[in-house]
C-alpha cells in the first residue's frame, strides 16, 4: 500500500510525521521548564534534589526526541537541513551547546570532588531551560517570518548576515515565540512536579508557579496567535512553483483546513484546563490535559507552516530560494523506504509509554532519596 502512494502524498506524510515528533518535543520541554526554576522554586537543598531527580528521569527523552526530530528532517527534507544547519549554524551551535551542558550537568552534578560545584551545574541547567528554549522558539519562528538566505542553481546556500541565524532572535514575532515556549515549558514543568513529587510545601509552590508562569505566557501567546492570523505568508503557486507573498496566508491555511483550526483551539483549551485543574481544583493530573493540548497546538502550528502550498522555510532575501515540502524533500524511493521503516513508530511509542509508566508508578518523595541503596541512581 505504501509503495502505491504518489510522491506528493509521501512528502505530506513525512511532514506530518516530523511535525508529530516536533510536537512531542515541545511537550517534553517541561524538563527544561523545571530546570529553569531551580533557583526560585525550591527552598532547601532537599527540595532542589527532589526537583532535579524528578525531571532528571526524563531529560534523555527530551534530548532523544530533539535528535529524532533533526534526524527526520535530515532524512525527509535534506535541503532544509543543509540550508538551515549550513547557513544559520551559529544559532544551531548555541542550541546544541546548551543541550551538551545539560547532559554534562546531569552526569557530573552530584559526583564527588566536583571541582565546578553543584551550583555551576544548576546554572548550566538553567541556561538550557531558558536560553536553549528561547533560541529553539526563535528558530521555529523563522518558519513563518523567513530567514536571510539565498540558494544558487547548485543549491549552495549563501547567508546574507554574519550573525548566521542569530538575527532571528531580533524579530519580535520570533522572540515572542521563543518566550512563549520558555514560559510554556515552565508552566508544564510545574504541573509535572505536582504530578510526580510528594512534598506538600513544594507542591503548593509548584501550583502557584504554574499560575504565575501561565499568566506571563499569555501575552506572548496572544501576540503570536494574532500575528499568525494577520501576517502575510509565503505561498507556493503549484502550477509554476513560484513563491509569492499572500496576505493572510496562514489564516487562509487554518480556514481551508478546519481540522488544524480545531487542533489549535482544542489544544489551547486543554492547556487552559490543565492550568485550572492544577491551580484551582487541586488536581495532580493537569499535566496530561496540558500535555495533550500542547501537542495539538504545536501540531497545528507545524502543519500550518508546511501544508496548503506554503513555504515552510521561506527566504526574505530571495523569495524563489524558499523551501517547501515539495522542493526540499528526498526522492520518492527514499521516502517510500522510510515509510516502511516508520511502520515501527507505534511500537516505539508504546515502549516509551510503558517505560514512562514504570518510572512514574509512584510519586517521588524524600524517603526515596534518603533510603536509596545506590546514590549513583540520583543526580
Amino acid at each position: 500500500m505504501i509503495g502505491n502512494l504518489d510522491y506528493s502524498t509521501l512528502q505530506q506524510l513525512w511532514w506530518l510525521i516530523t511535525s508529530v515528533v516536533g510536537s512531542l518535543f515541545v511537550f517534553l520541554l517541561f524538563v527544561q521548564g523545571g530546570q529553569s526554576m531551580l533557583f526560585t522554586l525550591p527552598h532547601s537543598a532537599e527540595e532542589k534534589s527532589l526537583i532535579v531527580n524528578s525531571i532528571g528521569r526524563k531529560w534523555e527523552m527530551t534530548f532523544t526526541t530533539l535528535v529524532l526530530f533533526g534526524g527526520a528532517l535530515f532524512a525527509a527534507f535534506p535541503k532544509f537541513y543543509a540550508t538551515s544547519f549550513g547557513g544559520a549554524y551559529w544559532v544551531w551551535m548555541l542550541i546544541l551547546f546548551t543541550f551538551i551542558i545539560q547532559a554534562v550537568s546531569y552526569e557530573y552534578r552530584s559526583k564527588p570532588n566536583n571541582f565546578l560545584g553543584t551550583r555551576t551545574y544548576d546554572l548550566f541547567l538553567f541556561i538550557n531551560g531558558t536560553v536553549g528554549v528561547l533560541l529553539i522558539g526563535a528558530a521555529v519562528g523563522t518558519f513563518f517570518t523567513g530567514a536571510d538566505f539565498a540558494l544558487n542553481e547548485y543549491n549552495s546556500v549563501t547567508w546574507q548576515t554574519p550573525t548566521r541565524g542569530l538575527e532571528a532572535a531580533s524579530n519580535l514575532f520570533n522572540l515572542s515565540f521563543g518566550l512563549f515556549l520558555v514560559f510554556l515549558g515552565r508552566t508544564l514543568g510545574g504541573m509535572y512536579l505536582v504530578n510526580n513529587i510528594r512534598h506538600a510545601a513544594l507542591n503548593a509552590r509548584s501550583r502557584k508557579s504554574v499560575l504565575i508562569n501561565f499568566l506571563i505566557m499569555l501575552p506572548f501567546l496572544l501576540f503570536v496567535v494574532l500575528s499568525l492570523v494577520t501576517m502575510d505568508g509565503y505561498a507556493l503557486n503549484p502550477e509554476t512553483s513560484e513563491i509569492f507573498m499572500e496576505k493572510g496566508k496562514y489564516l487562509h491555511n487554518l480556514l481551508s483546513m478546519p481540522l488544524l483550526l480545531v487542533f489549535l483551539l482544542a489544544g489551547l483549551g486543554l492547556v487552559i484546563y490543565g492550568v485550572v485543574a492544577t491551580c484551582f481544583k487541586n488536581s495532580d493530573r493537569g499535566i496530561w490535559f496540558a500535555g495533550v493540548g500542547t501537542v495539538l497546538t504545536a501540531l497545528a502550528i507545524f502543519l500550518t507552516a508546511g501544508y496548503g502550498n506554503t513555504a515552510f522555510y521561506p527566504s526574505y532575501a530571495d523569495l524563489q530560494s524558499s523551501l517547501t515540502i515539495y522542493n526540499a524533500s528526498s526522492s520518492k524511493f527514499t521516502l517510500t523506504v522510510m515509510s516502511y521503516v516508520g511502520l515501527g513508530i507505534p511500537f516505539v511509542l508504546a515502549y516509551v509509554a510503558y517505560v514512562w509508566k514504570l518510572m512514574d508508578n509512584k510519586k517521588m518523595d524524600v524517603n526515596e532519596l534518603i533510603n536509596s541503596e545506590s546514590a549513583e541512581e540520583f543526580y
